[in-house]
């Protein structure tokens, strides 16, 4: 069977068909159907149906009596009912504003909807905001400070129109493949089109650019600037326009007259060529007949990130170009649905339908529509104010759902000491091991992708009904349906009618609230229904009940007329600060620490972590840096070093990048506490946030870097000796139990190895604490094993490594073993079948690297067998290393393209010789840069 809905991942929306047998998800497809991806998947949405498995779900409620005992399972009643009266009791000794709810971009906007009316009209306070804070906040100020409403006006389809793409701190070749594939495609069919891209660091978005500019952190609106002054010099700004249809351009154009290309070009760091650099920029945007502007975290997250915003979308309105086909300004969605949210007002200064908190009018109008006395005029607690008042003591009762802030918020260290100190934590959740798990007094176990019914609105303000493949595992609830449950738990406790306010029996009825709620409004949806958008396929809004599914054109962008919905019809230019980042660089903190994401992983890989393959092209955390700053640190690619910032101190493998230029350094976001015994790049980040938006600086702090003196290591490895295709499915409900370590895991070593490595997994994470460093990934593909590094500033006692042979199965008599006590060196092999499927190397790991290989490749162990515990850096002949897996669809890795370059083959051979690049695309960036560097080096 077949079931239609979207990816759970980014804000490009696509459509996927789920492949299903009732019971289990069985493999996942594009849907060529969707306007949004036409059937095409990246990396991440392929493997869906792999991440669809049983082992690390929360299927049970748990509740624990009190803090320091473990939780147990409870019924819903009695968790509901003990929330309620948790929350009611502090409402009634605290008032409402003693609670607050943190929730998700990745929620269905049904979900989102009754999130948002439980808080603000049943509870009465305006304290729920959203990880959206942490991505889309920015974007939303900037289009409503100039625009007047938070409306991407902009389409997929413009991407094959315009004549000039400036990309502003984003990388859609990573996290959003399938725009960007499109981008791809409307470049190699008008090559004349001009991408320039605007990032501190040469991501494979800006290898393909015909313009890169190289900024420092920070500087985005000095760039902005001096292009609008060489617009303004050279004649390429529309006066007529400007007076017509907009307002402020004069006090805008007096602060940029003086913002010189020479003076950006030294504020930003471009060098030599920077001035020629962006007066080429400008020109190019000036000349073009169509231009337009995408951009994403690099841009939000920053403490201006509403002006970096407000100063990009000037471009646009300065020439004009905005509301035709391939112009204007347009931001990409970070989440699967933070649009959705954004729509129904599911943040703490926003309200149902894009109305205005502080506006009366707009406050009376949603009481009205819900039925309540009123909604509460103060504006509630954004994400780091709310977390701020759990640590102070003044939210006594925290709602979490759908999010990971022990993973997500920056500053960890008080994150983490704010949910300790909170006196009730409830965590809605589809995974029990989440980092934020440990702090909830009471878990609720969610329904998650395929699961699930409602709707999602994607970068594009495309609505889609995601229908559901199964029902929810275990005793999971669709979220809706659990904050219904709640609400009418404790509405009675509070004296309010929750009956009347939450009668909903299905989503349908939410949505079609939601629709009617946006009568009247920029975003008029009372035309859409479930009906509608399964007949006629997902729709952009607006889609009011005048319309039909023909005139889609004329949703296709906004602003055609040159009327904006503000309160004077014009678009209005902001003047924007001149500061910079929050923090400067120093003698002691030298570097500046960028953020950002990987190709294969997603946010704090909860889901894609469960997938082996998605390691296979990064499989450990980093720290990137230029070789001339190892250099200078006495460092190589591979060392330990601590990353230290004034806030927090991890440990990293560093690695030399010539994507990152000197007196800077890159930690991609993902990995946290089930990866690393640290909270990754987030125990560095600094919680100062934008004065506008509340987004917080999540992009830049300042670090330094020097090496960890660690001299005790190890490598453990695990795999299994099963047949082919384990990765597959979600195991095999019938198969015997497997006990790993006291606890029991469904399936059978034949055909459930990929959910072995994650019971696995989970058993060693734990652990990760114990060391000065420590990293757990899985590896592999459809074999996974998992891979444990550690490192330790003295000897790692005997009773742990035997604790560890003993978890992962290396401590059966019929290992291979070597021993040194002298010199701390110890080594243990299990060998099943003629294959390494376990490994333990402890105070000499040189092996390491091509032993990983010989495990995760299943070569045969027959001539290597006396060479699997020798010091050997270098591969015996008989084994076969691969390096990094490059196309992680089809298994390609570094060293077959490689090899095949070497042999002379170009790009269109490699895609025919080894069909990599063919599946998804994502790594087609990667491959012509290999291919470049061949033809250089040749």
């Amino acid at each position: 069977m077949k079931t239609k809905a979207t990816c759970p991942y980014c804000g490009v929306g696509c459509g996927v068909l789920i492949e299903h047998d009732g019971r289990r998800i069985t493999g996942v497809a594009g849907d060529p159907e969707h306007p949004a991806n036409f059937g095409r998947l990246c990396t991440k949405g392929a493997t869906l149906h792999l991440s669809a498995r049983p082992e690390t779900r929360l299927l049970y409620p748990e509740l624990r009596a009190a803090r320091g005992l473990a939780r147990e399972r409870v019924g819903w009643d009695t968790a509901i009912a003990t929330a309620a009266e948790r929350f009611a009791a502090t409402i009634r000794e605290h008032g409402p504003d003693s609670v607050a709810f943190y929730i998700s971009g990745q929620l269905l906007t049904e979900d989102y909807y009754v999130f948002n009316k439980l808080v603000k009209g049943l509870i009465g306070t305006n304290n729920i905001d959203s990880n959206s804070r942490l991505c889309m906040s920015s974007a939303v100020a900037a289009y409503k400070q100039t625009l007047g409403a938070d409306a991407p006006p902009c389409s997929y389809e413009d991407f094959a129109q315009t004549d000039c793409l400036l990309i502003a701190g984003a990388n859609p070749s990573y996290a959003h493949p399938v725009a960007f594939r499109r981008i791809e495609d409307a470049k190699a069919a008008r090559p004349e089109m001009k991408i320039i891209v605007v990032d501190p660091r040469r991501t494979d978005t800006a290898a393909t650019a015909d313009l890169h500019l190289a900024i420092l952190p920070g500087t985005d609106i000095w760039l902005y600037n001096a292009m609008l002054n060489v617009l303004l010099w050279e004649g390429y700004v529309d006066n007529a326009f400007i007076r017509e249809h907009t307002e402020g351009f004069e006090a805008l154009r007096d602060h940029v007259r003086d913002v010189t290309p020479a003076i950006a070009a030294e504020v930003c760091g471009l060098g030599r060529r920077g001035a020629e650099d962006i007066v080429t920029a400008a020109r190019w945007w000036g000349e073009a007949k169509a231009a337009m502007s995408l951009w994403c975290q690099g841009l939000n997250q920053s403490t201006h990130g509403t002006h970096n915003g407000t100063a990009l979308i000037a471009l646009s309105l300065a020439t004009g170009k905005i509301g035709r086909p391939g112009c204007g300004p347009f931001s990409l969605t970070g989440q699967p649905n933070a649009m959705g949210g954004r729509e129904v007002g599911g943040m703490a200064n926003l309200m149902s339908g894009h109305r205005d908190l502080a506006n009366p009018e707009h406050r009376a109008e949603v009481a009205r529509l819900w039925g309540v006395e009123d909604v509460p005029s103060t504006p509630g607690l954004t994400a780091i104010e709310l977390f701020d008042a759990a640590y102070d003591g003044r939210i006594k009762a925290l709602w979490i759902a759908c999010t990971n802030p022990a993973q997500s918020l920056p500053e960890q260290e008080r994150v983490r000491e704010a949910l300790a100190r909170c006196d009730f934590v409830v965590l809605q959740e589809a995974y029990c091991n989440t980092e934020t798990a440990p702090f909830a007094d009471l878990l609720l176990p969610a329904a998650t992708w395929g699961e699930k019914e409602g709707t999602v609105t994607n970068s594009e303000r495309r609505i889609t009904h995601v229908h559901r493949a199964l029902t929810p595992a275990g005793e999971a609830r669709a979220d809706w349906r659990i904050v219904c449950d709640f609400a009418h738990e404790l509405g009675p406790r509070i004296g309010k009618d929750a009956a009347r306010l939450f009668p909903y029996a299905v989503p349908s009825e939410i949505f079609a609230e939601h629709a009617a709620s946006t009568a009247g409004r920029d975003l008029d949806i009372t035309g859409l229904s479930y009906e509608l958008l399964d007949s006629a396929g997902p729709q952009q809004w607006p889609f009011p009940k005048a319309a039909n599914v023909v005139d889609a054109t004329n949703r296709t962008r906004l602003y055609a007329d040159g009327r904006f919905p503000t309160a004077d019809g014009r678009a209005h230019f902001v003047v924007p600060t001149e500061r910079l980042t929050a923090e400067r660089a120093d003698a002691r903190y030298p570097l500046h620490l960028t953020t950002g994401r990987l190709r294969d992983q997603w946010h704090g890989m909860s889901r894609t972590g469960k997938v082996a393959r998605l390691y296979n092209h990064v499989d450990e955390a980093r720290i990137e840096m230029h070789a001339d700053d190892l250099a200078l640190r006495g460092l190589k690619s591979g060392d330990l070093v601590h990353v230290r910032s004034r806030r927090g101190d991890v440990v990293l493998r560093a690695e030399a990048s010539s994507e990152i230029r000197s007196g800077q350094a890159f930690i991609a976001m993902h990995w946290g506490g089930n990866s690393l015994n640290s909270a990754g790049a987030n125990a560095l980040t600094l919680r100062d946030f934008d004065p506008y938006s509340k987004q917080p600086e999540l992009k830049h702090a300042a670090v330094q870097v020097e090496k960890a003196v660690l001299p005790f290591q190890a490598l453990i490895m695990r795999g299994e000796p099963g047949a082919a295709g384990d990765e597959e499915g979600s195991g095999n409900d019938d198969a015997a139990p497997i006990e790993i370590a006291g606890k029991v895991a469904a399936g059978s070593v034949t055909v459930n190895a990929a959910g072995l490595a994650l019971e696995r997994a989970a058993a060693l994470a734990p652990w990760l604490e114990r060391f000065s460093y420590a990293s757990l990934a899985l590896a592999g593909r459809d074999h996974p094993a998992v891979v444990l590094r550690i490192a330790h500033h003295q000897p790692i006692p005997p009773e742990w490594l035997a604790e560890l042979d003993a978890l992962l199965g290396l401590d059966d008599e019929h290992c291979l073993a070597y021993s040194d006590t002298r010199r701390g060196i110890t080594k243990r092999a299990r060998i099943d079948d003629g294959l390494l499927v376990g490994l333990r190397l402890t105070g000499e790991t040189a092996a390491a690297s091509w032993l990983r290989d010989v495990l995760v490749e299943r070569q045969p162990t027959a001539d290597l067998r006396r060479w699997i515990l020798a010091p050997l850096a270098n591969p015996p002949e008989a084994a076969k290393s691969r390096g990094r897996i490059v196309c992680t669809c089809l298994n390609v890795s570094e060293s077959d393209i490689a090899a095949a370059i070497a042999g002379g083959a170009g790009f269109d051979d490699l895609q025919a010789k080894l069909r990599c690049g063919t599946t998804c695309g994502s790594c087609v960036p990667q491959i012509r840069r290999l291919v470049a560097a061949g033809q250089r080096a040749a």
